[in-house]
């Protein structure tokens, strides 16, 4: 049996001025998936997130999302003012106040469970990008967006955060859509991947998308080893301890 596409975007196209930022943007986002974004600088990336979750206008093309779809959003960049006082939990309480069993819940879920007394500027950029996945959990979402989320963060840091992602999806079952540049990372942990340059250059599984030409033009083969080392890594990883 086949669910029905979270989200089903058709011929999308996006102007800025009279610069087509996208044009002709199609694919779906699956119940239960990980679909992952890549594409060089001033691809259009943010902008299809943008627009998938209305906030960016389209001039052509549709989007059609399952109704009632609750999605979370976390956005590239949260702007929190560095000199303002404000806990875990309060910042979890803006816009819309969430009970405090609501608020562990998602701070549990995304590994940051004991910070919720915490002030938010106090705050590792780890600790603070989990904080923003909590926020973007709270609503028991279907679908959780997230642009970029590993900016900023070392190779361990960003490493134990797509675990993380990974962990959430198969506990929730909920969907996921995100940006990334983590190339050997979305390779060996998404279950789609959209190589976009303005337009979808391709898309499909992973491995489908590592030896796609157009792929290969962005972002040369180098990828491909890194994905062969991951699978083996990680063939192998019940053998013997890290």
């Amino acid at each position: 049996m086949s669910e029905l596409p979270l989200i089903r975007t058709q011929s999308l196209q996006v102007m800025r001025g009279s610069q087509r930022i996208l044009d002709n943007v199609t694919f779906n986002v699956n119940a239960c998936e990980i679909t992952t974004i890549v594409g060089p600088n001033g691809s259009g990336k943010s902008t299809l997130l943008k627009a998938i979750i209305g906030s960016v206008p389209l001039n052509q093309g549709s989007i059609e999302r399952l109704p009632n779809l609750r999605i979370g959003y976390l956005p590239q960049t949260v702007n929190i003012d560095p000199t303002m006082p404000l806990s875990v939990r309060r910042l979890l309480s803006l816009p819309v106040k969430v009970s405090v069993q609501e608020a562990e819940e998602a701070l549990t879920a995304a590994g940051v469970a004991d910070c919720a007394d915490a002030q938010f500027t106090e705050l590792s950029g780890g600790q603070r990008q989990r904080v923003l996945l909590a926020r973007s959990l709270l609503r028991s979402p279907q679908l959780v967006i997230l642009d970029e989320p590993t900016q900023g963060l070392d190779q361990p840091g960003s490493a134990a955060f797509y675990r993380q992602i990974d962990d959430i999806r198969s506990k929730s079952g909920c969907a996921v859509l995100m940006v990334s540049h983590e190339l050997h990372v979305v390779m060996a942990s998404s279950d789609h991947v959209i190589c976009l340059n303005g337009h979808v250059c391709c898309a499909g599984r992973p491995e489908q998308v590592a030896t796609a030409p157009e792929y290969r033009a962005l972002f040369g083969s180098g990828t491909q080893g890194a994905l062969a080392l991951y699978r083996h890594e990680h063939s192998h990883h019940h053998h013997h301890d890290h």
